[in-house]
C-alpha cells in the first residue's frame, strides 16, 4: 500500500499566513471617515455672522430673545449647526436691525478712536445734535438711543484726523474690520525727510518709495502691498488694505520719513467729502463701503 502524502513544508505555511494582498478588512475603519462631517459644524452665532445676518454679539442677543429658529425649533444658546441646517430670524430682529445707524465722523486731533485712555476723550463723545452736520442729506434725526452700542470700526490715532466710522450694525463692523475684510482706506500724509520740510519728494530716494509700497515688516510680519505715491512735493497718498496700530507712521519711520500730518479721506467707496472737522453725518441708505 502506498505511503500517505507528506505534509506541506514549513515555508509554505508561512507564505499562507503572509498574503501578498491585504485582506478586505485592512482598509481604515468607518469611524475616522465620519470625522470630517462632524468638523463642519460650528456655533450658531458664528454661522449667522458668516452668512452676513448680523454680528456674533447681535446673534447671541437674538438667540436669547427667542428670535432665531433652526429647522423650525427655537434655538438654544451655544447650539452647533451644520451646513444643511435651516436658520430663520424673526421679523422683530430684522426690524431692530433696520433701526441701527452708521455714523461718519470727521475726527479732529486730540480724540481717541475707542475707549477713553490717559485722560483723552473718545470720539463718540462728539456725536450729538449740536455737531450733526447741516449738510447731511439723510432724513434721519438724532436720538439718544443711537449711542447705545455705537462703536468705532478701525483705528485713527489721537494725532490723526479724518474719516472715522462708528456703527451699531455688526454687519458693517465685520465688513470693515473683520478678519476677511478687503475694504481699502485712503490717507493723505504730510512728511519730512531729515531736515528737509520743503520739496521732500526731490530729496527722498526712489528706493524708499518702493519699500513703502512693498517690502516692509511690522511686529515680525510682512505688510501687504500698499499703494503709495506723491500727492504733492510734501505729501504722500497711501491706500492700505490692513490697519496695524500706527501703521503709516511706523512705515515712514522705517524709511527715514517723519509724519507731520495724517488725514484719512476714504474708506471703501465712502469719502470724507466736505464734512467739517468735529461734525458727523449718517451713512446714507444708498451708500455702500
Amino acid at each position: 500500500m502506498p505511503s500517505a502524502k507528506p505534509p506541506a513544508p514549513p515555508s509554505t505555511r508561512l507564505t499562507l499566513r503572509r498574503p501578498a494582498v491585504p485582506p478586505k478588512a485592512a482598509p481604515a475603519p468607518a469611524a475616522p471617515a465620519a470625522a470630517p462631517a462632524a468638523a463642519q459644524t460650528e456655533r450658531l452665532n458664528k454661522r449667522m455672522a458668516g452668512l452676513g445676518l448680523c454680528s456674533r454679539r447681535e446673534a447671541d442677543d437674538w438667540i436669547a430673545r427667542g428670535w432665531v429658529r433652526v429647522n423650525g425649533q427655537v434655538a438654544a444658546m451655544g447650539l452647533q449647526v451644520g451646513p444643511s441646517d435651516r436658520i430663520e430670524v424673526d421679523r422683530q430682529a430684522q426690524g431692530q436691525q433696520q433701526q441701527q445707524v452708521t455714523i461718519l465722523l470727521h475726527k479732529p486731533m486730540g480724540y481717541v478712536s475707542g475707549q477713553a485712555e490717559d485722560g483723552h476723550t473718545p470720539a463718540v463723545a462728539l456725536i450729538g445734535p449740536r455737531t450733526h452736520w447741516k449738510g447731511d442729506a439723510s432724513r434721519l434725526r438724532f436720538a439718544p438711543a443711537q449711542l447705545k452700542g455705537l462703536a468705532p470700526c478701525g483705528r485713527l490715532d489721537i494725532d490723526s484726523v479724518g474719516l472715522l466710522v462708528l456703527t451699531q450694525d455688526g454687519r458693517v463692523a465685520r465688513q470693515l474690520i473683520g478678519e476677511d475684510s478687503g475694504v481699502d482706506k485712503e490717507y493723505l500724509v504730510r512728511v519730512q525727510y531729515g531736515g528737509v520740510a520743503a520739496d521732500v519728494q526731490a530729496a527722498f530716494p526712489r528706493e524708499g518709495l518702493a519699500r513703502l509700497r512693498h517690502g516692509l515688516s511690522l511686529d515680525g510680519q510682512a505688510l501687504k502691498p500698499a499703494q503709495v505715491e506723491w500727492q504733492n512735493p510734501e505729501q504722500l497718498r497711501f491706500v492700505l488694505r490692513e490697519g496695524k496700530k500706527r501703521q503709516i507712521r511706523r512705515m515712514c519711520e522705517l524709511v527715514g520719513l517723519k509724519v507731520v500730518g495724517l488725514k484719512r479721506i476714504r474708506i471703501g467707496r465712502v469719502t470724507l467729502g466736505h464734512l467739517p472737522a468735529g461734525q458727523w453725518r449718517y451713512l446714507g441708505p444708498d451708500e455702500r463701503f
